[in-house]
């Protein structure tokens, strides 16, 4: 059954006492996930309400998974431009293609955005990618 106000169940869940603090981060956590992220006031107050601050960056830190931990127009990345896989040959039960799929083969043509992924490192110039770097 679908929780029509997600935030009308949390929060007795976040201020009970005998709750232990991981115990609260998994609800915020599964509160972020099943709204698809949350604002940054929001998110603050969730954090200051629970006394949580110190463990707070167990809740951000998600954003680096490219979960949408905050969901706002203003500060929405971009994501990660697809590749036009229709004329793939597509097996019945795999049809989706993964997002790390493209970034391997991007990698691999050495055209991925060294701003986004700085720990990448570039292939020599003389590379024709005939074997590995």
């Amino acid at each position: 059954q679908k929780v029509k106000d997600s935030m009308r169940v949390l929060l007795p869940v976040l201020l009970n006492k005998s709750h232990e603090i991981y115990d609260k981060i998994r609800a915020i956590l599964l509160y972020i996930f099943s709204t698809n992220g949350t604002t940054q006031e929001n998110l603050e107050k969730l954090i200051q309400n629970v006394q949580i601050e110190s463990d707070s960056d167990m809740i951000r830190n998600w954003k680096y998974l490219d979960v949408p931990v905050i969901s706002s127009f203003a500060t929405q990345q971009h994501k990660y431009p697809r590749r036009d896989r229709s004329s793939e040959e597509t097996f019945q039960l795999s049809r989706w293609t993964p997002v790390i799929k493209d970034v391997m083969e991007d990698a691999i043509e050495n055209k991925l955005d060294s701003k986004d992924w700085p720990y990448c490192s570039q292939c020599p110039p003389t590379w024709n990618g005939s074997g590995a770097v």
